[in-house]
């Protein structure tokens, strides 16, 4: 996650609400025009409108140096995959400070380029004649050891033959030879070609030449056991030698055109002895002569690849920064007199008095005769959000910004959420052990978050480096809310006190809490050790669990009302105040609040009263008695008395603010939109959510059927929503059992056994499952509910997030951009 500018001082507001923005706009001389944006790009808080929108990117301004810079762009990325071949490592830059000129680097880069592509060319097509070579070689070897096999066994076999003929009876022999006699004139001589064709397809090859000459060829192959590098495509191959013998030029034709549609390569053969040793001599002389060439020219290009290495990233930075300086100068415009640009951006109020001296320092420094004019628009248009964070919020802030962001200056989630977040997580991941197991891994990369930042992460190492902060905080909340429950890898420990409870009589031993009594004060912090192990602890840990998730629910759904109204109260909104907050807070808190309540009284006195069968016939049967379920005096009075304003309250969030709002409007047209303009040095007003609609065409039907909309979603909501915080009492029972199940199935079975190899083997499962189930899955399964009821349950109450980020120009990741 990239952090936002912003240290770690800063006002209380900027975390509450967004920083105040303006539009302004700057009028510079074309001379100081590129520094200017240069400055103000180190400068990194101004964000460019683009006032060229209408233009193609080949209409403006600054296109040929758009397209002399992407040229340059182009030579740095062939040396970067160069060098990424060759295994050559750009050095780091030591000053950033050092400043180059454009043309000199364009030059040089044109000069290197030329000079990489020519070795590269000359290395190419040396390496594919050093291939033939490789190729011919073994040619010469396998036809040679093929001929030499074929003129023994004809030698043997002429002999065999003479000596038969020398023991022939003398007078049949004249007749004999007069019969084998042959005619020279009818002597057919046979061509052959040699060569080499891919191991895969020699079977289809062989098939083809039969088939093509009528099965009029002879021809012999021989396995090259070892791959060799084809010339063509310079891949290792599989190939066979293969000999091919054919009678006749038309026969030599179709061999030589099926040979080139296999891709198989041919030599030159000999069939004399003393010309194959020739060929092969003059073969071998060659290779050693191209494998020392090949190897100078590689010294060389790699010499050449690391001097470009050398000045890599500030040629790269250099390219960039330039690009991203006239893409933002194509972003303004021309003047009348094609002398001075105009440039139209936001920028924080904060920032007016640094961007002033970076005018001023670009008019100087570029030696220009007239100076930048700065001045504030005044505008209705919505302006950016942006918040300034630090390594610690910028996480939180993240989390909110991926639901939405922030309309300007409305209420950030935020805030809350760095507490919030992390405190629901552990509610669900409460183990005082698993905590203090993620707080070890956070604090490795909190640790050395100055090493990893540098170096290039995996995508999830990216993301939990990204988020460590949180995790360290969901780490400190897990550990407070283990020793709240009492677990350390699901076992009690009574670490702040002894059990308030002990055994009357031995019968109490049998897992049970029959027999306890209480002999010493209420165990101080967290769950009493006694409740584990027993067969109450289910029962006992599902009801405080179940009704504490009622309780925190509640409190956050609140808080999202509350901020609601501090929303209204900013925009200065008195109809959401009177008709959406008010309403909202009786709803909830007469039903879902009153049964907090309930919870609260019923945990003091120890009540028995059954609180489903209350709050179910608080609608049912409002009118009857309550019998044993009554907690407190006039409860039938207070049920009935929130029941009816629950009721009110519907129509209440309904039916005014649509009326209201409509009259707002029909006042405005009816003279009353014209006031005098307060004389106020901010420079920007937006409008309130209650008058938004004075310049736009007012439709009642839609303003009523949104705001209809709105009142059955949230009343539904109430139910569902508070239903929905019920998972923090699901997934906590969950881990907890898993806990249990890991401990006593593995680690407590493996122990029973008294065998040294059986309890290595459960330990080690023990801890993959420990690892892998509870401290991976059970982490990112929490994170996930955490995030569910931060998005829906809370900030559905009152953010919007239909603004839109600050993305200021600025040179502070430009380097790292991809192309």
């Amino acid at each position: 996650m990239a952090e936002s500018r912003g240290g770690g001082c800063f006002p209380p507001m900027d975390l509450m609400r967004s920083e105040p923005m303006q539009l302004v706009q700057v009028i510079v001389p074309m001379e100081s025009a590129h520094l200017t944006v240069s400055y103000l790009g180190d400068l990194g808080l101004v964000q460019f409108k683009d006032l060229n929108s209408e233009k193609s990117p080949f209409q403006r301004t600054y296109a040929a140096q758009i397209k002399r810079c992407g040229e340059m762009a182009r030579k740095i990325r062939f040396f970067k995959d160069q060098m990424s071949k060759a295994g050559v490592s750009p050095k780091e830059i030591l000053d950033k400070e050092i400043d180059i000129d454009l043309d000199d680097v364009e030059v040089k880069l044109g000069e290197l380029e030329a000079e990489l592509v020519e070795i590269n060319a000359n290395s190419d097509k040396l390496q594919r004649s050093y291939n033939e070579l490789v190729e011919y070689k073994l040619v010469l070897e396998k036809a040679g050891e093929f001929f030499a096999s074929a003129h023994r066994s004809a030698t043997t076999q002429q002999s065999e033959i003479e000596s038969q003929q020398a023991g022939e009876d003398a007078l049949e022999a004249p007749l004999l030879q007069e019969e084998k006699s042959i005619d020279p004139t009818k002597q057919v001589k046979l061509g052959f070609l040699t060569g080499l064709v891919p191991r895969e397809k020699s079977m289809v090859f062989e098939r083809i030449l039969f088939r093509a000459t009528r099965g009029n060829i002879f021809i012999r192959q021989s396995v090259i056991e070892e791959s060799v590098v084809d010339p063509n495509s310079g891949e290792k191959a599989e190939k066979n030698v293969f000999v091919v013998f054919y009678s006749g030029e038309r026969a030599k034709s179709k061999i030589l055109k099926i040979c080139e549609a296999f891709g198989a390569n041919r030599y030159p053969f000999s069939e004399e002895l003393g010309r194959q040793a020739q060929m092969m001599t003059e073969v071998t002389g060659r290779l050693a002569e191209l494998k020392t060439t090949i190897g100078a020219g590689l010294d060389q290009r790699k010499i050449l690849l690391e001097t470009i290495g050398d000045r890599f990233e500030q040629w790269n930075l250099k390219v960039r920064k330039e690009k991203a300086i006239y893409h933002t100068l194509n972003m303004l415009s021309l003047d009348v007199t094609k002398k001075c640009l105009v440039g139209e951006g936001w920028s924080p109020v904060f920032a007016a008095t640094e961007i002033q001296d970076a005018l001023q320092r670009a008019a100087v420094d570029s030696n220009s005769q007239v100076g930048s004019i700065f001045q504030v628009l005044r505008t209705k248009e919505m302006p950016p959000t942006f918040f300034r964070t630090n390594k610690f919020t910028t996480a939180f802030q993240e989390i909110v910004d991926a639901y939405g962001v922030a309309k300007y200056q409305e209420a950030n989630p935020s805030v809350f959420t760095i507490v919030t977040f992390p405190f629901l997580f552990a509610v669900m991941f409460g183990d005082w052990g698993h905590g203090i197991c993620l707080l070890l891994a956070t604090m490795y990369l909190i640790l050395r978050e100055k090493k990893l930042s540098s170096q290039k992460l995996g995508d999830i190492m990216e993301m939990a480096f990204g988020g460590r902060y949180v995790i360290f905080m969901m780490s400190l909340f897990s550990i407070y809310t283990g020793l709240i429950y009492n677990e350390f890898f699901s076992i009690p420990y009574p670490l702040f006190a002894s059990s308030a409870y002990e055994c009357r009589d031995a019968s109490c031993s049998e897992a049970t809490t029959i027999g306890l009594i209480k002999t010493r004060d209420t165990y101080p912090f967290g769950v009493d050790p006694v409740w584990h192990g027993t067969r109450s602890e289910l029962p006992f840990l599902n009801s405080l669990k179940m009704k504490m998730s009622i309780l925190l629910g509640v409190a956050q759904m609140n808080l999202g009302i509350i901020m609601s109204f501090f929303n209204a109260k900013f925009f200065k909104s008195a109809v959401n105040v009177w008709f959406q907050f008010v309403p909202q807070m009786i709803f909830l808190n007469c039903l879902f609040g009153y049964l907090s309540v309930l919870i609260i009284i019923k945990w003091c006195t120890g009540s028995q009263a059954d609180l489903y069968h209350v709050m179910i016939y608080m609608f049912l049967s409002p009118m009857d008695d309550l019998g044993e379920n009554q907690l407190f005096p006039n409860q039938k009075i207070v049920q009935l008395t929130f029941l009816f304003l629950a009721l009110v309250s519907v129509p209440w969030m309904l039916l005014p603010k649509p009326f209201i709002l409509k009259k707002q409007h029909e006042a405005r047209h009816q003279g009353q939109s014209y006031a005098q303009l307060d004389e106020t040095d901010e420079s920007l007003q937006v409008e309130t959510n209650g008058g938004s609609h004075g310049h736009e065409e007012f439709e009642f039907s839609e303003i009523f059927v949104h705001q209809l909309i709105h009142t059955i979603e949230f009343v539904l909501g109430a139910v569902s929503n508070t239903a929905s915080y019920l998972r923090l009492w699901a997934l906590s029972l969950a881990h907890s059992e898993l806990s249990s199940v890991f401990y006593e199935k593995v680690l407590l079975m493996a122990w029973g056994f008294n065998n040294i190899f059986i309890l290595i083997v459960g330990i080690l499962v023990f801890i993959f499952a420990t690892v892998g189930v509870l401290l991976v899955m059970e982490t990112l399964s929490a994170f996930l509910h955490a995030l569910r009821l931060h998005w829906v349950e809370y900030q559905n109450k009152f953010y919007e997030g239909d603004g839109y980020k600050f993305a200021p120009f600025t040179f502070v990741l430009v380097g790292n951009e991809d192309e």
